[in-house]
């Protein structure tokens, strides 16, 4: 019992003599190896990685966002103060009315513009609180557009004097530009000559693009970031890029209202409390610890050239996805190089070593046509295969109109006879064969009749060829070659004569025949000693000079020209 038991188990594994069958469950069976050791791998290094990971990613994006904003802001900074220190702009706002110096401050401004990310530069005057701007689709004869003057009173003016009663050189706050209606990242930098505040020059980055820039370094789906000023305020949240109130309209939200983590709120509100004017490069971000899940780690990362900060708020569950998994990827991989050189191994056995076997005698097939092909006797994949490149080289052999062998066998064929017959110094004879008038007979007829009638002069042909070395094939068109080893001359023009026969015999009407009322042919005969030093091109060549011989000659008979003397 326990023997039939081994069998069918061993039935099972190997299958029924199917070479797929084994490969397969051989395979299946180290792969399920591999994975449980790869499973013990991974459960016993998640633990530690995940925590890692987390806390650095968290540090990573905070850092990476505060970076990206500081890099905008600080290039648009720079270029605001280049301006507020211009000469001709201070010029101009210590005269405005002045048409020569305002369209010097003009120029000035414009090339400040070109460097700009935003089209649009206001300025205005503190002495007369008059704003202009300068872009570049306004055509204002050199001169900035004057846009109106501002009223302290006046709610949309309200950013001018909050601006200027701040002790910093420069602000920066997130409204809308009513003007042309896009929300903003405004930077107002004001123009100080001697302690005198002669006005204020700003510009605007578009706050749709600042903010899907900045949040685009990591998935919003596990990774919550947010911009806070100085006050608590956020100003930008990528949990709000789908909100079109979001990034159109003014919008303001406290740390408190935005957040539910109340150490992280804590931790906000303790590093706003200590701002004092705007970080520099010595700014650090710190790491907040959080619940475990969702959130594990929060980071707070100073932005410079502000007095905003960049809060990144990492999911731990995303870990997985992360390349400080590497660790455990190079485990897993080891592990899958040992399962690739076992299922390799095996499948050199069962697979590529029948392969080469087969290929192998495909090779010694090519160079001396013997017709011994490996595996034909298996009774597995390799034997169909086999058997049927057996079938394929036997069909691939014989000319599919007449039935006869091929020019491609006849040449290779050759060059094996000749090698044989070199080393004995036999005799090789070839004749060539034409159908006389055989465009007439298919202008006649049509071409069905004449496949037909070259049918039947194949047939003719290969009659004539009766011993078991010689052969017949079609050379191309109406033309046929007959190939006799061994046979000297008078052997070879007895064939000939009896080709002649048979095709006369098959009695095919051939009314526009100049020779006979029958379909004949034209042969040429040739006959040499084989030696190392001739090639089957030559005998090809005299026998196909010897039928254009019999066709000058009158056609329907056979000329002989001898290669070399038997």
């Amino acid at each position: 019992m326990k023997q039939m038991k081994g069998n069918s188990l061993r039935r099972l594994f190997w299958g029924e003599g199917r070479l797929s069958v084994r490969f397969r469950n051989i395979n299946i069976l180290l792969f399920l190896l591999a994975l449980c050791i790869m499973t013990l791998v991974m459960v016993a290094a998640f633990n530690n990685i995940i925590s890692r990971i987390s806390s650095d990613y968290a540090r990573r994006y905070a850092i990476s966002s505060a970076d990206a904003l500081s890099t905008h802001i600080g290039k648009e900074v720079g270029l605001l103060s280049a301006a507020a220190h211009s000469n001709a702009v201070i010029e101009w706002l210590a005269d405005e009315g002045n048409e020569e110096k305002k369209s010097h401050a003009y120029l000035e401004m414009l090339g400040v513009l070109d460097g700009l990310y935003s089209s649009n530069l206001y300025i205005v005057v503190a002495e007369s609180l008059n704003e202009y701007r300068i872009a570049g689709d306004i055509a204002a004869d050199n001169a900035p557009a004057f846009l109106n003057a501002l009223d302290a009173g006046a709610p949309e003016d309200r950013w001018y004097f909050d601006s200027i009663f701040l002790e910093s050189e420069y602000t920066l706050s997130v409204a809308m530009d009513l003007v042309n209606q896009v929300k903003r990242v405004w930077i107002d930098h004001k123009i100080i000559v001697d302690g005198t505040l002669l006005g204020l020059i700003c510009t605007g980055l578009e706050f749709s693009h600042i903010t899907g820039e900045l949040f685009s370094l990591f998935n919003p789906d596990t990774t919550r970031g947010l911009i806070i000023n100085a006050n608590g305020i956020v100003y930008m949240d990528s949990f709000l890029l789908g909100d079109e109130d979001f990034l159109q309209n003014d919008f303001e939200s406290s740390i408190e209202e935005t957040l539910s983590e109340s150490v992280l709120v804590d931790a906000i509100r303790g590093h706003i409390d200590g701002i004092d004017g705007h970080f520099d490069s010595g700014s650090d971000p710190f790491l907040v610890e959080l619940a475990p899940w969702p959130y594990r780690y929060a980071t707070i990362a100073p932005i410079r050239h502000t007095n905003w900060s960049a809060v990144i708020i990492y999911d731990s569950s995303s870990s997985l996805e992360m390349p400080l998994f590497i660790p455990t990827v190079i485990a897993m991989l080891i592990v899958l190089i040992a399962f690739a050189l076992a299922s390799s191994a095996v499948s050199y056995r069962l697979i590529f070593l029948p392969f080469d076997k087969l290929r192998q005698s495909l090779v010694r097939l090519k160079d001396s046509n013997e017709e011994n092909i490996y595996g034909t006797d298996r009774g597995d994949e390799i034997g169909e295969l086999s058997s049927t490149i057996k079938d394929w080289i036997r069909k691939a052999n014989y000319d599919a109109l007449t039935g006869i062998h091929n020019r491609r066998f006849m040449e290779n064929h050759l060059q094996h006879i000749l090698r044989l017959l070199s080393r004995s110094n036999g005799d090789l004879s070839v004749l060539m064969v034409d159908v006389d008038y055989f465009k007439k007979f298919n202008d006649t007829f049509g071409h069905e009749k004449g496949d037909y009638c070259l049918r039947s002069v194949a047939q003719a042909v290969n009659r004539s060829a009766a011993r078991s070395n010689d052969f017949a094939a079609r050379y191309g068109g109406e033309e046929f070659a007959v190939i006799l080893p061994n046979t000297c001359q008078d052997g070879a023009c007895s064939i000939a004569e009896k080709l002649l026969e048979n095709v006369y015999e098959l009695k095919m009407p051939h009314p526009d025949s100049d020779v006979a009322a029958f379909v004949t042919v034209s042969v040429g005969v040739t006959t040499g000693r084989v030696s190392y030093e001739q090639s089957w091109e030559e005998y090809m060549k005299r026998a196909d000079e010897a039928m254009y011989m019999s066709k000058q000659n009158g056609r329907n008979q056979y000329t002989f020209l001898e290669l070399r003397k038997c």
